[in-house]
């Protein structure tokens, strides 16, 4: 039971500000005083109001010009039954107050057992007692008329109080114990809504909705009040859609109505109960009609005569092939990312100038163990000449001491690194 005050930035004269106040209790239940002290209230102040038999505590939630149209929304007469506020609530009120609510949760669990012992047909939803601890109303609900007279005897005899039955229907129900619906937001008849209209499956018809009572009933299990909120939009878009009570007739077919689009303002149809369905807009289902009754047959849904022309079914369904592309297509395969060179980068940078690189390295090595593949690192810039007369002076032109007069086995592996006589001299 939410409200905001938009008047009052209104400069508003103050000699002129309306004196009945609005009282929100527990229970989103609310109620009007006049304020016969003037008292300086604001939004929020617990104040201490005059009730039949006692008196009772609540808190401010609206006052000024905007409580008069309140009161001319419900329908509330500005006469002398409207009782007053005593005072703003003090400490000592508030303990009182707060002794008699603790009261009500082991009086609702106590109440609950006397009814199912005495077979009463009766839902007890809610206990409220009076901060006098004078009096304790008692809220139900049933389906039938309950004859509660014993009831009453009994809950007054084991708590010592006066006792008031007070019936409330399911709405009002879910409307005191609250709770979250189905879009995520506190209930709307625990908010802001008072008078309840009746709901019908009607207003569902008419909005395309699926019949199913567990998605249009809401936690009260009744039919959910805001159904009736778009359906005054729902009804002034109907005026335009033509009413199709039977099958189109034409060539290709008697055409069934399958589904509406209101403020597309499409119609689909299916032949002869087909299981493809094709979309008109509603000028062509007026003409297709008015044709009907005067006896003509259309070639099919969109053109009169055959070879009349060629019909673009994308148009109608464009939204829908989209929708189709975007879910059909599968999850891209994320790109790898290319290995950074920042490292390598600093290593040339923090070492030597012509460091190669540790994997170069080790493949020039790997490569120069194998002395069957050769020396395949050579430089690819090297002239041809250079490299035969560097193999001139690699092979010793004599013989050395202390070498056996066999004929020395040719090395096949050319790389001046692995020979064997490189850095001996010829006198050893």
């Amino acid at each position: 039971m939410n409200a905001f005050d938009w008047l009052s930035h209104m400069g508003i004269p103050e000699v002129d500000k309306f004196d009945i106040v609005e009282i929100k209790f527990k229970g989103g239940r609310k109620d009007y005083f006049r304020n016969t002290g003037l008292l300086p209230l604001t939004t929020g102040d617990p104040v201490v109001v005059d009730v039949p038999n006692g008196h009772h505590i609540g808190y401010v939630s609206l006052q000024g010009e905007l409580v008069r149209l309140q009161m001319q929304k419900r329908k509330i007469k500005n006469d002398d039954n409207i009782l007053g506020i005593y005072r703003i609530a003090t400490e000592k009120d508030l303990e009182k107050w707060q002794e008699a609510k603790n009261r009500e949760i082991p009086t609702l669990y106590r109440s609950k057992q006397i009814i199912e012992e005495l077979k009463l047909g009766m839902k007890l939803s809610d206990v409220e007692y009076q901060a006098d601890n004078s009096k304790a109303t008692f809220y139900y609900s049933a389906d039938d008329r309950v004859d509660f007279r014993e009831l009453i005897k009994v809950l007054a005899s084991e708590f010592k109080i006066r006792v008031e039955m007070r019936q409330i229907s399911l709405r009002q129900e879910a409307g005191r114990l609250g709770g979250i619906g189905v879009c995520g937001r506190e209930l709307c008849c625990s908010t802001w809504i008072h008078d309840f209209k009746s709901v019908t499956t009607s207003a569902a018809r008419y909005q395309n909705l699926s019949l199913n009572p567990s998605k249009l009933s809401g936690q009260c299990g009744r039919l959910k009040c805001c159904l009736n909120f778009e359906l005054d939009s729902y009804l002034s878009a109907l005026e335009d859609i033509p009413n199709v009570e039977k099958p189109l007739l034409t060539e290709a077919g008697s055409a069934k109505l399958q589904k509406t689009d209101i403020f597309r303002r499409l119609m689909w149809f299916s032949y002869n109960d087909d299981n493809n369905w094709h979309s008109i807009d509603c000028d062509r289902v007026k003409m297709i009609l008015d044709q009907n009754a005067k006896g003509i047959t259309p070639y099919n849904l969109q053109q009169d005569k055959p070879f009349e022309g060629e019909f673009d079914q994308n148009k109608n369904n464009q939204d829908l092939e989209l929708l189709d592309k975007k879910f059909a297509q599968g999850k891209r395969k994320k790109k790898r990312k290319p290995k950074s060179k920042k490292p390598y980068a600093a290593s040339r940078e923090g070492g030597a100038p012509n460091q190669e690189p540790h994997d170069k390295r080790n493949r020039n090595q790997k490569n120069n163990r194998n002395p069957k593949k050769g020396n395949r690192n050579q430089n690819p810039q090297e002239n041809p000449a250079q490299a035969q007369g560097r193999a001139g002076q690699q092979a010793p032109k004599g013989k050395n001491k202390g070498q056996s007069n066999k004929r020395r086995r040719p090395n096949r592996n050319r790389n001046p690194k692995n020979d064997p006589n490189k850095g001996k001299s010829d006198g050893q």
